[in-house]
């Protein structure tokens, strides 16, 4: 997904939210700024970059990894919290094909047992 990371070409489709669904866009940008506000919430910003940044790991947005270690460096954060963020976010990943793997063997016990989902 990396390769179609352009940080100075992409900014300029935003033109089209703009245009298209102002609304829409200045509702979103409300939220995120309501959610990433400095004061006023009962996680500290940089713990809020943190988990963000985790996310953005977990789903391999190269837009949010870049912009959420960067806020959470500026918020405090430091090198050791960034790497456990990350491992946090790779054992999350790695539980989910943990217990996802579990259903396989789940579904393949049901069609030796003449049951399935499919039929």
């Amino acid at each position: 997904m990396s390769e179609f990371f352009d940080r100075t070409e992409d900014q300029k489709y935003t033109r089209v939210y703009k245009k298209e669904t102002p609304d829409i866009l200045a509702a979103f940008s409300a939220f995120d700024n309501a959610v990433f506000a400095p004061e006023g919430r009962e996680i500290p910003l940089k713990y809020r970059e943190l988990i963000a940044l985790a996310v953005g790991i977990t789903t391999q947005c190269p837009y949010c990894i870049e912009a959420h270690s960067q806020n959470a460096v500026k918020a405090g954060a430091s090198e050791g919290e960034l790497a456990e963020a990350a491992w946090v976010a790779t054992a999350i990943r790695a539980g989910g094909g943990y217990t996802h793997g579990r259903l396989g063997f789940k579904f393949g016990a049901e069609v030796e047992a003449g049951h399935s989902h499919t039929q």
